[in-house]
């Protein structure tokens, strides 16, 4: 019997032992990989945070969503700085366009950003905002246009309209061809991946944009048709924890981030990308919380509503 007792305690030591060996140190903070959610058929939009190879990571300097624009669950609205209701028009039809400053905060929360009054789910900054207060690029809010200067030379960021299973997203200089591609639309500027190739976009952005404003917004779309939104936050709060792999953003390092974040989420080949307007403007927003805001006012606003 004593042979039996110490048998057992043996072996429940020994696998003791082997469990404690599969275990990482600290990790709960370490980086993972995440399943493929692409692989769901119902899979509309989920929120992340990644370090700068695209690993999802609690303490993450990149606050990440990943949509399908193609989920019957998903809506979508531009939302630009007005001083009066969206769609307005005056007394002769003509479309009002009084434009007014407005910081993120500000432009998700008024009653402009509202979708049939349903509050956003999911918003992120977009474009770059000029002394008159007008947006600069090309912003189209489900088919109604408010642009700027730049509208045809700058690239913008789009959801078609039409039915959902037909929804496009593209990026691409000045309206599309195609009528139904200029629904929703988005100014930009910066793009650093055109038809799958990459590009470091440091010297086109010029030194002020490249190394010093490192706040970062931007988007990209997969060769599957996924979109990613991105929002490095290089002066973030306490709740992020910089190392080599988690720190500001330059655009050398836009493929790292974005082709991790495709890759183990089984999204396919990023084959467009450009950035938001950065430094002072960067807000991402989702489910009922902002994880990035800045002082900056803002040209326009991406929003998402689930049904």
């Amino acid at each position: 019997m004593p042979k039996l007792i110490f048998l057992s305690i043996f072996i429940v030591i020994v696998n003791l032992l082997t469990a404690c060996k599969n275990i990482e140190p600290n990790s709960a903070q370490e980086p993972s990989k995440t399943s493929c959610i692409s692989k769901n058929p119902k899979f509309s939009i989920e929120f992340l945070k990644t370090n700068n190879e695209g690993k999802k990571y609690a303490r993450g300097i990149n606050h990440v969503i990943i949509f399908n624009p193609k989920s019957a669950e998903l809506d979508f609205k531009v939302n630009v700085g007005l001083s009066h209701k969206l769609y307005l028009k005056d007394n002769q039809g003509k479309l009002r366009k009084e434009y007014v400053p407005k910081q993120f905060r500000e432009i998700i929360n008024d009653d402009n950003s509202k979708l049939n009054g349903q509050v956003p789910l999911a918003a992120i900054n977009a474009d770059y905002i000029d002394t008159d207060n007008k947006p600069q690029g090309l912003n189209i809010s489900r088919g109604v246009e408010y642009s700027g200067a730049f509208k045809n030379k700058r690239s913008s960021f789009g959801i078609s309209g039409g039915q959902p299973k037909d929804r496009k997203a593209t990026i691409q200089a000045g309206r599309r061809k195609d009528v139904v591609l200029n629904y929703n639309l988005v100014g930009g500027n910066g793009r650093f991946y055109r038809g799958g190739k990459f590009k470091n976009i440091c010297s086109d952005l010029g030194e002020f944009a490249c190394k010093d404003a490192t706040n970062r917004s931007l988007v990209a779309i997969t060769d599957k048709g996924y979109v990613i939104l991105l929002v490095n936050d290089s002066k973030a709060n306490s709740d992020i924890e910089f190392s080599q792999l988690n720190q500001e953003l330059l655009p050398d390092k836009f493929d790292d981030v974005l082709e991790g974040i495709a890759r183990n989420h089984c999204l396919g080949n990023i084959q467009e990308g450009m950035l938001f307007d950065g430094g002072m403007s960067p807000g991402l927003y989702y489910n009922n919380r902002i994880y990035v805001e800045n002082p900056g006012v803002i040209g326009s606003v991406f929003l998402i509503y689930k049904k």
